[in-house]
């Protein structure tokens, strides 16, 4: 009996540290010396982009938030923005007398560098640097793009506001007037991902491991940081469950669905046993922002929710076509969908 006792008790403790963890608010900081953001001088802070609409160019700062901020399409209804940034891009506040960019980039959370891409022209991110938190006993993944230089190594441990690179302009599309650094807040969507790269992507060479951008699903970073800042017990968990769903698929069950066993606040509460299949509520951005087991058995993902409304899917999110009754997932949606249960 008193070994049940303290067997029930370890338990208890176990389960008491786990529900501390998911609690676990988080601590962010900006990654430069730019922190316009938080005094809400927007232009101060995002790099502009160049735009091209009907021949008129113009340099919007809009265009270095996060989400659907870049390719304007006119519509009926007015212009929407059909492109999504995955990132913010900060502009630097200083520059040497050829104009390159002087600003330090640092990490925004104490963490552990996984990967560094040396090589600027083997990415459209140019040379970046991925570094793992962990939140409530669950991986996130910062990323900083188009740095000049970096200061660190993969298996480095940084602490929060340690040196990681200098920001540059490396990667395509990028000239030194438009210096910066793209910043990311990521999931990490499956660990077998360069098998899928290999079938999806044929002829095209994949040189960055699990930690290619296609493997790491961007949240909405500016707002976390704003939103922690006004409130320093927030949680990764709270904050994504207040994100919008905007579609749901059904995906058959798989050993490699791996979202439910590295983000268990997703699920609520795990079922008690393996599910025929789940149903993933998706934000705009193809986000994936919940789960719940469904008895609904299916051979490949079937879409089973789209948010009402009118305009044309494909221009409104990620991987969606049609429109109303006629929705329908595209093939990079598809393909977005088998990544998730790869191999199933």
């Amino acid at each position: 009996m008193r070994s049940k006792v303290r067997a029930f008790a370890l338990l208890f403790l176990a389960l008491c540290a786990l529900a501390r963890a998911e609690d676990a608010p988080i601590n962010l900081v900006l990654p430069t010396d730019n922190t316009a953001l938080l005094r809400g001088k927007k232009a101060d802070f995002y790099q502009v982009i160049e735009r091209n609409l009907h021949g008129v160019i113009s340099y919007p700062w809009q265009g270095g938030q996060y989400g659907f901020v870049r390719d304007p399409v006119e519509t009926a209804a007015g212009p929407v923005y059909t492109r999504f940034h995955e990132g913010m891009d900060i502009r630097p506040m200083r520059r040497d007398a050829r104009g390159e960019p002087l600003d330090e980039v640092r990490a925004m959370a104490d963490g552990k560098v996984v990967y560094t891409n040396l090589a600027a022209g083997a990415s459209n991110y140019g040379r970046y640097v991925v570094v793992e938190h962990r939140w409530g006993g669950s991986p996130y993944y910062s990323l900083y793009a188009h740095l000049s230089t970096t200061a660190v190594t993969a298996g480095q441990g940084v602490k929060q506001g340690e040196k990681l690179a200098i920001m540059g302009h490396t990667g395509s599309g990028i000239n030194r007037e438009r210096s910066h650094v793209h910043v990311e807040l990521n999931l990490l969507l499956n660990d077998h991902f360069e098998a899928w790269h290999d079938i999806f992507f044929k002829g095209q060479p994949n040189r960055h491991g699990i930690y290619n951008g296609l493997n790491l699903a961007g949240l909405d970073l500016p707002r976390l940081i704003l939103a922690a800042r006004g409130n320093p017990s927030l949680t990764l968990p709270a904050f994504l469950g207040r994100e919008e769903v905007f579609y749901k698929v059904i995906l058959p069950d798989s050993p490699n669905f791996q979202l439910p066993r590295r983000y268990p606040w997703m699920t609520g509460a795990a079922p008690n046993e393996r599910p025929v299949s789940w149903e993933v509520s998706f934000s705009r951005s193809s986000l994936p922002l919940r789960l719940a087991p469904s008895n609904r058995a299916v051979s490949a993902a079937e879409l089973s929710y789209v948010k009402p409304g009118s305009g044309n899917l494909r221009n409104l999110t990620r991987h969606l076509a049609g429109r109303g009754s006629s929705a329908r997932l595209t093939d990079s949606g598809k393909a977005y969908m088998r990544l998730l249960t790869f191999p199933d």
